[in-house]
């Protein structure tokens, strides 16, 4: 069920009444797209300030507040939106509300907490460093979005996270956490109507003082072709892909159709006809991430240096196969069943569902069913794969990232 509070705040529910728990999630409409240059890496900064204390509330009191109870407190950014999560037993569900509109509504980003918290993300972003996944989808990105904000690091640079101050957080928060530009989702053994009394009592202080709405800029620019860098590691890793679609693409299905043919698991074919039959990779994925107005699709891949000119070729023979052969259709019903098959699994965990259920509103602002998708996916035919195959594998729009050992 769907609710607009009288303050333009929104409320989801998703009720499974033989559950005993409830995931809760607060959405806000921001992220790391939506900064400045000179803001980026405030949204995640401003995430992690957030649990640092208010005006009644110290951090260990915030953390304490939940886990005391056995529940599970936590929150992440994204490129378009943050979200503050709460998991725990159903009869915990208003002193979790009360917890999270206390950090959302009244944070006090102390000074001394500020500080050390600058020293924090700076540690998080020297990790992600260390790590070759973490750094060739992060060089990937910036090709895919040249000089655009969807191709910063949603972290941010060293400059810009020291420069924040208490100020800028205070700004920041006062512009973009407004009622309209929230949601909350709540998904497990809930009733609608109790829910949104106590989101009415624990969040209508919050008014909204301004009536702007959110104004993307969409990339313009074409993606680098091409981007080569070393570090001191022993495996190649590469990623060969090119803009996706959008969240709203007619085409979507269909990509998530052909993403699972070539990636759906050990039985598809990037696993078996790079892995199993030369043994070139120990790891080798393909991946397709949507967007409010684009995506990305790619291939990853961590190999040895020597095979990288084999493997960008057996890649592309798995796109033309998809462009020149219809795909079977024994092997199409294995792919649908496989999608379908993780998506009904995936329903077993309420924070799984509260998250389809804000991103449902967030995205196509209203609720899309299961068996939507299910009937979506069922009408794929081989035809279908074969059209959009010869529209979406041109070799001359893949773009290619490679990370080399620096010997």
């Amino acid at each position: 069920m769907y609710t607009k509070l009288e303050n333009n705040l929104a409320l989801a529910t998703e009720s499974i009444d033989h559950m005993k728990s409830v995931a809760i999630g607060v959405w806000v409409k921001t992220g790391s797209r939506d900064e400045s240059d000179a803001q980026a890496g405030i949204t995640h900064f401003l995430e992690h300030m957030l649990f640092k204390g208010t005006d009644t509330r110290s951090a260990k009191e915030i953390a304490q507040h939940v886990e005391s109870k056995g529940g599970y407190l936590n929150a992440f950014t994204s490129s378009e939106y943050t979200c503050y999560v709460v998991r725990c037993v159903d009869s915990e569900l208003e002193s979790s509300l009360d917890v999270l509109s206390d950090m959302i509504l009244h944070s006090t980003f102390p000074e001394e907490e500020l500080e050390k918290e600058k020293k924090v993300v700076l540690e998080e972003m020297k990790m992600y460093k260390d790590s070759p996944d973490d750094v060739i989808f992060e060089e990937f990105s910036s090709m895919m979005f040249p000089e655009h904000s969807l191709g910063r690091p949603i972290i941010g640079f060293e400059p810009t996270v020291s420069s924040f101050t208490k100020k800028d957080l205070q700004t920041y928060t006062s512009e973009k956490y407004q009622p309209h530009n929230l949601l909350v989702s709540i998904a497990g053994n809930v009733d609608h109507e109790h829910a949104a009394g106590l989101i009415e009592h624990y969040f209508s202080s919050a008014q909204s003082h301004s009536t702007a709405t959110r104004d993307l800029e969409p990339p313009t620019l074409d993606p680098i072709r091409e981007k080569s860098l070393t570090k001191v590691i022993e495996q190649t890793h590469m990623i060969l892909g090119r803009r996706g679609l959008a969240f709203n693409h007619d085409d979507r299905i269909k990509l998530l159709m052909v993403n699972t043919i070539l990636s759906g698991g050990m039985s598809a074919r990037l696993h078996q006809n790079i892995r199993e039959k030369h043994g070139y990779c120990y790891s080798i994925s393909a991946f397709a991430q949507s967007y409010i107005d684009s995506g990305v699709f790619g291939v990853y891949i961590g190999t040895d240096a020597s095979y990288v000119d084999h493997v960008r070729d057996l890649i592309h023979q798995e796109f033309e196969q998809l462009k020149q052969e219809r795909v079977s259709e024994a092997e199409l019903q294995e792919s649908k069943t496989n999608l379908k098959g993780k998506m009904l699994l995936a329903q077993e965990s309420m924070s799984n569902r509260m998250m389809r259920l804000a991103k449902s509103y967030l995205y196509h602002d209203r609720f899309i069913t299961l068996d939507e998708l299910v009937d979506e996916i069922d009408a794929v035919t081989p035809d279908d794969v074969l059209d959009f195959s010869q529209r979406f594998f041109e070799k001359d729009v893949f773009s290619e990232c490679l990370l080399l050992p620096e010997s």
